[in-house]
Parts: C-alpha cells; structure tokens; sequence
C-alpha cells in the first residue's frame, strides 16, 4: 500500500490536491507500516532458522509479507524534506527519514538487538506513463542482515501497475530478486496481476524458486497467491509442500493502532506532528480547517526552501549518508549503528 500511496503522491505532486482525497497519513508512516505493522512477527522467524536454508526460506516469506494491497485513488501527504517517523514494536525499532524530495527518496533502517537484526532500505519511485496505465519502478534496494548469523540479504521492491483502461485498478507486478552471499543462495519471484481487460485469472499471484547462485540448481518451487497463501514445493518431491506464507497472519488477525507513550520525546519532524492537526479535520470531515492545515504545513515548507536559497545553504540529511551514482542509484547509510525506542509504540495484537 505504502507504494500506492507515493505514486499518487507524485502524480499529483504538481497540484494543490484537496484535502477530501488525502489518506490521513504522511507516505513515511504507511512506508513504515510494512515492516512494524503485521498480525504475526515473520521477522523473527528469519533469524530463528536452524540452517542457512531454513533462514533464506523464512526471508522469502517475510519478503512476501511486506506486500499489502493498495486502494486505488487517494494519497497521503507528500513527506517534508527531512520529515522523519520513529516506531516501536516490542523490541523492534524502525526510524524513518525523507532524504530527499525531489526526486522523493525514503530511507528506514530498522534494528532489533533480541533478534540480531538489521534493515537498510533506501527506495525512489519513478512512474512511467502510458496510454491505459502507469507503472512505478522502485528504484533502490532492501537489505535484511541477520547479524547473529552474518548473513546479508539483498532484494528489491515489486512494481507497482495502475491500470487506468478499461477497467480501473492497482497491482503489484514484476520481478523480485532476492538474493544472499553468505549463503550461496537466490530466489525470484514473479508477481502477476489480471489481463489487460480486466479479467481476473492469475491475479495477485506470485511464482518463482529458489536456487543455488553457483550451480543455478533449483531447490524450491515458489507459488501461490500474495493476498491469501504462498508454498513451497521440493523439485525432487514434488508431493512435499510447505506454507511459508499466508496472509490471514498479516491480515486477519488484529492490529492495534500505534500510539504516543511518550508525548514529550516527539520530534517537530516526526510524521504525527507534522501532519496531525491535518490529520485530525480529515477525519473529523472538517473539510474548511483541513485546507487550512495543509496549506500552512506546505506554505512553512516553502518559507524554509526560500531561506535556504537565499543563504546559499544545501540541506544535508541528519539521520542518513546519502549518495547517488549513475551505476549504483541511490544508497542510504544509517549514521547511528543501533535504532534507539520510540515515544510511538505499535502494541502487539490481541490473542
């Protein structure tokens, strides 16, 4: 969902978007939301595998699950230059920062120090327009570091296609790498969605494998559907089949909504302050005081670009090193080696 949202948010970057047709969200907090907000933790599982196989397969799964589906025809707010989100979920910290703004970059990088992880994600979305649709390339990558095992995982985002004709609608499509030094091993899934008219068919569904980087050898076939379940398959025996994902996990079960514990430890640029009295007329339905809000959080914004050209001043990232080159796109590099608590905390869901 997080993608739907940054595509919007550039389609009508250029326009003054009434409020009416705003997700009360900043695009940071739904890009957070992938990995903080899920019924069950697939994160831990990755670290929990006995055997490098066991891990990458557990990796794949929670790949999967960072998948949501997209609702087609809102946006969030375009995040402020140097806007920033910082989340807790048990001892999982992930902090966000809006690195730049044009071209919109996002980088997160999320840690938990009881399970020995790590994430560094760095993404740029880039639309292509066509006669009956348009497709964002992320450009950029995820890396997933299982540091109790030294183990680095690099992947990337799938596409994201907004058919326009002749039948309105959102899904994800195109090919995910993923892919593990350490251990020798890659996968790649393909994700598909309906034919051009419309038709349901292979929609939502997700095939590839997994395999040998070496050899190329097969191990696993990958299929399924990312909005209900995913298995496995052995080449070598083809009857033996394993669920490693399945969306009632992510979905079904119950969210809480994250909240504030610490109302003092909120930065000026966290998402929930820049944009909370906006927040709170949208759903109100006060749609007078909504433009009003908006629009003072974009003219402030403004002001701030001014007096930066004017002093001759480059706005520089705190939370991130940042570089872009021709070959390599865009890469983010946290500052500080471990996410610290945050004064939000997303609670676990109810048994």
């Amino acid at each position: 969902m997080a993608l739907l949202y940054i595509l919007f948010s550039r389609l009508f970057s250029q326009l003054q978007l009434p409020p009416l047709f705003n997700h009360p969200k900043s695009q940071l907090q739904c890009f957070g939301e992938s990995v903080y907000c899920i019924g069950d933790d697939y994160l831990s599982r990755c670290s929990s595998g006995e055997t490098p196989l066991d891990r990458f397969i557990a990796v794949v799964g929670w790949s999967i699950s960072t998948t949501r589906p997209a609702v087609f025809g809102v946006a969030p707010y375009n995040p402020i230059l140097g806007e920033t989100h910082h989340v807790s979920r048990g001892t999982l910290n992930v902090f966000l920062e809006q690195v730049s703004h044009h071209p919109p970059v996002s980088a997160l990088h999320a840690t938990d120090e009881k399970e020995i992880v790590e994430m560094i994600w760095c993404q740029q979305p880039a639309p292509t327009f066509s006669g009956a649709s348009v497709e964002v390339v992320v450009h950029g990558k995820r890396q997933l570091k299982l540091l109790n095992h030294g183990e680095n995982y690099v992947m990337n985002s799938p596409n994201l296609l907004i058919r326009l004709f002749p039948r309105p609608g959102v899904d994800w499509v195109g090919t995910v790498s993923i892919g593990c030094e350490e251990s020798g091993l890659e996968a790649e899934l393909y994700y598909k969605g309906p034919s051009f008219l419309g038709f349901k068919g292979n929609q939502r569904s997700v095939k590839g494998k997994i395999f040998e980087s070496k050899t190329l050898k097969t191990i696993y076939e990958v299929e399924g559907h990312w909005d209900r379940t995913v298995i496995l398959k052995d080449v070598h025996n083809r009857k033996a089949s394993t669920v490693i994902y399945n969306a009632k996990d992510v979905f079904s079960k119950l969210i809480k909504t994250p909240v504030v514990k610490d109302p003092k430890g909120l930065w000026a640029t966290e998402s929930a302050v820049v944009w909370g009295e906006l927040s709170e007329r949208i759903l109100g339905k006060d749609w007078d005081k909504a433009r009003e809000a908006k629009r003072a959080v974009e003219e402030k914004e403004r002001e701030l670009q001014r007096e930066r050209r004017s002093n001759g001043e480059t706005w520089v990232p705190k939370h991130f090193t940042v570089s872009y080159t021709k070959e390599r796109g865009w890469e983010c590099s946290p500052k500080q080696k471990w996410v610290p608590p945050a004064p939000i905390v997303a609670p676990f869901r109810d048994i």
